[in-house]
Formats: structure tokens, C-alpha cells, sequence
């Protein structure tokens, strides 16, 4: 299911400045969420918008109909107002070779909304967040989010990190696991009205593709995640790297693992000290994480009169990967790495 975070102001009232002076439509979010067959891992992997792709062939114009013209090294968040929703999932595809049959955008109040819905996220700070940008100003420590708060800290560039989009998505990452422990611990992914509450939320403040629109459908992709270990639920940064005038991302040779790993539903195993030498990455020490054990060769048969049955199919190991990839899992409490005025 692709996520596609909106920063047009149409309809979103006051607070985000101007909509008849800031008109662009840019899709600055782009959330893929995979979850695997077998409902045992799931990924959410977090693409930069500054990120530099090509749009495949396919994609109609939102307003006329016509098809468009395909597009090469273009930023990932221009495609939105190039082709609308369809084409966004269309460049997914056409990047990590899946077929994505779920998505959904969300603009700034519709975050805010479904925030409230999930009754708020406690997070951790480090240092403390400054952005005048957003109005964002939380001291050192811990504090329950929703609402408007909850879509500042997700918003915040310049108050995290180092200050770039890098730093947003790791503090993004902060927030999503964070809610993957709560929504686990509170029992709300077993409790049918609480899941049907979120849905609504979710079908009131989102465009959803037609694959999504009843929440029973929305309920039953929550409900498939349940079960699943904290630790094997993954939240991942696609590698990039800067150009050589650092106006933009590119995609480095280690986006192929993750491609890999989600074309044939393996796990990500992130590499514990990955965040360790990076300037964006949310502040504290990582707990390293165990791969799946290997699956024991059952012992042959020793008796001959024993009928012969087919061999299962090898469970898919953890897909390794490099120290380059930065992320953290649902099972590790990071914290916001705090940027205040004076160091921006």
C-alpha cells in the first residue's frame, strides 16, 4: 500500500500559508507499507522527495485524461501534480518492480484527523525541537502527540537532524513506531470498533484508490499486521546520495536489496550500527536485531514403510542489509534528534 502525503493547501484553512500563492501540488511523502504474505514481517519503506526518478509511460493527465509523455530524472515529488495518485503508484512500480494494488493521499488535516482517530502517539525528543516553519517547539523528553501537534512534529524539517528531508523521514520514523507499539500494546489492532473508527477517519480525510473504498478492506490490512513482532516490523530510509550540487537524491546501488527483498517478501534485517555516522538520524543506540532462525533439517525417516511426502517450501530468510541503509525497527524506541534555532 503506497501513502502519498500531499502538501496542497486547498481546503486546509489557515496555517499553511496562502493557496492562491502557494499552489503546488507536491507529493513530499511517499510511504510504502509491505506486508508480508504470511503475515510474520512487515516494511515501511520511506522514499525522499528530493529523490531523482524516471516516470514510466502510462500515466494520464488528472485534469484532460490524456496520456502522458514518460519523464527521466525528475523528483519524486513532482509526480503528483504530473499524473495525480495513479502515477505516483505507477513510478513505485516502475522502481522497486512490485505491483502495488493499495494507496491512498492524505493532505495536512487529514493527517491531524486520523492522528486524533488513533488517540495520540508518545514520542521521545533528545534535544529539544525548534521550527518556526511549523510552529513546532517541544522541549527534551517525552509527549503525547495528536492533532495539530502530531502533523508539526511529521511536518518539522528544519527543527530535526540536520535539517534536510533526510532528517524528516527519520523523525517520521520516530513517530511511526512509536504508534506500532501502541497500536499493539492497547489492544486496539484486536478491537473491532476501534478499527472501524480509523478506517472512517481514514475514508473521511483521505482519497483512497477504488481498491480501498469500504473500511472493511482497511480493517482487514490493520488486522493482518496483529500478530506481527515488533522487531520484525521495519521501518526503512530507500538509499540515496547526494548529487554533485546537493540539490537532490539518487538512488545508490544498496536501494537494490531493498527492491529485492520486498519483490520476494523476505525480511529486512537493518544493520544496528547503520545510524551511528549519519548527521539526519533520530538520536539514541539502536539494540541490535536477531535474524530468523534457520528452520532445523528434519531428521530422515527410518522407517521403510513410511509414505513419502513433499518437502515444504524454504521459509524466506532476512534479506542483510548494509550499514548504508538507515532506519529502525517497531521494537527500538529511538528518539527526535532536537534542532533548535541556534543551530540552524
Amino acid at each position: 500500500m503506497l501513502i502519498i502525503g500531499s502538501d496542497s493547501r486547498q481546503g486546509q484553512g489557515d496555517g499553511f500559508g496562502d493557496p492562491d500563492e502557494e499552489t503546488a501540488v507536491l507529493n513530499d511523502v511517499n510511504l510504502l507499507l509491505h506486508i508480508s504474505e504470511d503475515h510474520s514481517h512487515a516494511e515501511v519503506v520511506s522514499f525522499p522527495r528530493d529523490m531523482l526518478i524516471d516516470i514510466p509511460t502510462g500515466c494520464t493527465d488528472p485534469d484532460s485524461g490524456e496520456e502522458l509523455w514518460e519523464q527521466y530524472g525528475v523528483k519524486i515529488n513532482s509526480v503528483l501534480d504530473y499524473g495525480g495518485m495513479p502515477c505516483v503508484v505507477k513510478t513505485v512500480e516502475n522502481l522497486t518492480g512490485l505491483t502495488i494494488p493499495f494507496a491512498g493521499t492524505v493532505q495536512f488535516m487529514g493527517a491531524a484527523a486520523i492522528s486524533e482517530a488513533v488517540g495520540g502517539v508518545e514520542v521521545c525528543v533528545a534535544e529539544p525541537i525548534e521550527d518556526v516553519h511549523t510552529d513546532l517547539f517541544l522541549e527534551a523528553g517525552t509527549h503525547e502527540l495528536a492533532g495539530l501537534e502530531a502533523l508539526q512534529f511529521l511536518r518539522t524539517r528544519y527543527g530535526v537532524g540536520d535539517g534536510s528531508d533526510l532528517g524528516r523521514i527519520s523523525n517520521q520514523q520516530v513517530f511511526m513506531s512509536a504508534l506500532a507499539r501502541e497500536l499493539q500494546s492497547d489492544g486496539t489492532l484486536t478491537d473491532p470498533l476501534k478499527l472501524y473508527s480509523i478506517a472512517k477517519a481514514a475514508l473521511d480525510n483521505m482519497q483512497l484508490s477504488s481498491t480501498l473504498g469500504d473500511p472493511t478492506k482497511l480493517v482487514s490490512i490493520a488486522k493482518a499486521a496483529t500478530d506481527i513482532d515488533l522487531a520484525k516490523i521495519a521501518f526503512v530510509q530507500y538509499p540515496t546520495g547526494y548529487v554533485d550540487d546537493f540539490a537532490a537524491v539518487v538512488p545508490t546501488e544498496a536501494a537494490e536489496a531493498i527492491n529485492l527483498a520486498l519483490q520476494e517478501d523476505r525480511p529486512m534485517l537493518l544493520d544496528p550500527t547503520a545510524n551511528a555516522d549519519k548527521d539526519f538520524a533520530s538520536a539514541g543506540t539502536s539494540e541490535p536485531t536477531e535474524a530468523p532462525a534457520e528452520p532445523a533439517e528434519p531428521e530422515p525417516s527410518t522407517d521403510a514403510s513410511a509414505e513419502p511426502t513433499e518437502s515444504a517450501a524454504p521459509e524466506p530468510t532476512a534479506e542483510a542489509l548494509s550499514g548504508e541503509v538507515s532506519g529502525q525497527t517497531a521494537a527500538e524506541t529511538r528518539c527526535s534528534a532536537g534542532r533548535t534555532l541556534a543551530d540552524q
